[in-house]
């Protein structure tokens, strides 16, 4: 069986990359072989790791460490601003099928210490779209999914969950993921996975609702607000529960581009918001099944 390629990144400095073998927390087995392919330069060691998939069944996942690169950070805890209390450090996938301008939002927050956490694999159905560049430009594994004629490297459910199973991923985060994702990893994750939508949820979502349709559609109901939704992700498009919302006004002359040119402002900042609040263990759930957010300045409070 020819192997698959799974993802590639690159981590910077010139020192040889050093070989971890995690066994996979689902499988007693032990791990096949792959086989890592370098590019090493001066200033940097690129790398592509291959898999063998058979009988459905991913054998193992190979880690690539590098050292002093932000993976490294990725196994410590930190200090919570403000508080004698230590809250470990996120790992987190975030899930593109485009340019991915929340994904960077989010990354970059990551990387300036916002969040109190690691974008750790990026997981896309298109290898070639703007945020599975920009990820493999720092450095992010980058895995295909679902496997389509278009993809047809891609994974299957079962294996999705075992590579980010290897990652040891706390966190979902879908950004402009056009895909449904699977009753596999709804189960595997549940209540970990969220997305944001282009709109006050409830109204504008569902199936065939995303992108310019959405703010078309608001724009020709004659709404006078539109905004941003983060929800948790469950089995169906956009019915999962609501745990944050921004509110955007629209006005009398707007066309579709400038209502999601103002609302992808907001998106921006809310998940960055969100994202801080999940990987500070800030969400908490009402008695009646309802999400909220605890104020990080006084925790009595909740929105």
């Amino acid at each position: 069986m020819e192997p698959q390629r799974l993802f590639s990144g690159f981590c910077s400095n010139s020192i040889t990359p050093l070989y971890r073998n995690p066994q996979n927390p689902l499988s007693s087995s032990p791990p096949s072989l792959s086989y890592p392919c370098f590019n090493q330069s001066k200033h940097q060691v690129s790398f592509e790791i291959q898999y063998f998939l058979s009988s459905q069944r991913l054998r193992s996942v190979r880690r690539l460490l590098c050292k002093n690169s932000v993976e490294k950070v990725s196994n410590l805890v930190s200090e919570k601003e403000g508080s004698k209390s230590w809250v470990k450090r996120k790992r987190l996938a975030v899930f593109v099928s485009g340019g991915g301008s929340n994904f960077r939002s989010i990354n970059q927050a990551c990387i300036e210490g916002s969040v109190n956490g690691d974008v750790v694999v990026l997981v896309t159905n298109k290898h070639a779209c703007g945020g599975a560049q920009y990820a493999r430009d720092k450095g992010i594994p980058v895995i295909l999914f679902p496997k389509t004629k278009d993809e047809p490297d891609g994974l299957s459910p079962d294996d999705l969950v075992k590579v980010l199973r290897e990652f040891e991923v706390d966190f979902i985060l879908l950004a402009g993921y056009l895909k449904l994702i699977p009753a596999e990893l709804i189960r595997a994750y549940s209540r970990s996975i969220f997305n944001i939508h282009p709109s006050l949820l409830p109204s504008f979502g569902g199936k065939g609702y995303y992108g310019m349709k959405v703010h078309k559609a608001v724009i020709a109901s004659g709404a006078r607000y539109s905004g941003a939704t983060i929800h948790f992700v469950d089995e169906h498009y956009d019915t999962g529960r609501i745990l944050a919302q921004k509110i955007v006004p629209v006005l009398a002359n707007d066309t579709a581009e400038e209502l999601a040119a103002r609302v992808l402002r907001e998106e921006h900042k809310l998940y960055v918001e969100v994202t801080a609040a999940l990987c500070e263990d800030r969400i908490v759930w009402r008695e009646d099944g309802v999400p909220l957010i605890q104020n990080k300045e006084n925790p009595e409070e909740y929105y």
